[in-house]
């Protein structure tokens, strides 16, 4: 692992993709103070090892001209925790550099690097790759502030590309996540098609992969989907909000799809009539049964 002795790094946001990011930069020996808003992830990384910062305002003053880490789960709490009453951003120098791992409106990415040094940093690779630090991360910035960054980025991801300025990233994780969707309710619907046709889904899967249907989806949710565990990992929530920033970016930029649009009414049926949105996003599978 890349060494971070001299990097200052504050990290908010310890879920599960957060703390293991933390977790890496806390190994590679960064000086490392992390936030969270609740409880209990934090008291997890504290007996870890990290230092906790008991509020923003700390975690601000520790990194200030560092960097700062935020791994929240949508563009509201970001706003909210670098922007907001008591925010980061009023204690942090103006050379503090903020990376957002999130998936985050690109509208708001935008507005946010016009205000402070801004990397968009959103990755994939779920919470597997995050343990492993094998994450794919696709960076928006400056390239000065790129540059900085790019230490962090190869410590707790493994493929990392700078794909242009501010918003960048987002956009490709935007265009990663319509894939996922897309690709999710495609292996649902070829599952339960052979389990309604009286062939073994399990025998389909093996049939499928190696050929030109191969996908990580069709591997792992593939196999959530016919064992029906959907204990969470990507949350529906979190994929239904990923699914509404395609289509604000699509309808910003003139992309008429009428499969997105079907998309979208998939993913708010099974959170909202279904109620499933705490659960895997391979439930979507559950619409079919």
């Amino acid at each position: 692992m890349l060494c971070a002795d001299e990097l200052t790094v504050g990290y908010a946001g310890l879920g599960n993709m957060g703390l293991p990011g933390a977790m890496h930069l806390h190994r590679a020996g960064a000086k490392l103070m992390v936030w969270n808003r609740s409880e209990e992830p934090a008291l997890g990384a504290v007996a870890l090892g990290m230092s906790r910062a008991p509020s923003l305002k700390d975690l601000a003053l520790h990194a200030s001209g560092g960097i700062i880490c935020l791994n929240l789960s949508n563009t509201e709490a970001v706003e909210s925790v670098v922007f907001g009453l008591e925010g980061l951003a009023q204690y942090c120098a103006p050379e503090t550099l903020f990376i957002d791992f999130g998936t985050t409106s690109v509208p708001s990415t935008q507005s946010f690097a016009q205000k402070v040094c801004w990397v968009d940093a959103p990755v994939s690779g779920g919470q597997v790759g995050a343990q492993a630090a094998t994450l794919s991360i696709m960076a928006g910035g400056h390239d000065q502030h790129f540059q900085r960054a790019l230490r962090v980025l190869q410590i707790v991801g493994k493929r990392v590309t700078h794909l242009g300025p501010p918003g960048s990233g987002q956009v490709a994780k935007l265009a990663n996540q319509l894939i996922v969707a897309q690709t999710i309710d495609a292996v649902a619907q070829a599952i339960r098609l052979a389990e309604l046709a009286g062939v073994d889904p399990k025998l389909l899967r093996e049939a499928l992969l190696g050929g030109f249907a191969e996908s990580r989806i069709l591997q792992l949710h593939g196999d959530r989907m016919i064992r029906r565990d959907f204990q969470p990992g990507g949350r529906s929530e979190l994929q239904l909000k990923d699914v509404r920033l395609i289509c604000e970016l699509a309808q910003d930029v003139g992309l008429e799809s009428e499969t997105l649009q079907h998309c979208q009414r998939q993913w708010e049926r099974l959170v909202h009539e279904l109620g499933h949105g705490n659960l895997d996003h391979s439930c979507l599978f559950k619409l079919y049964e």
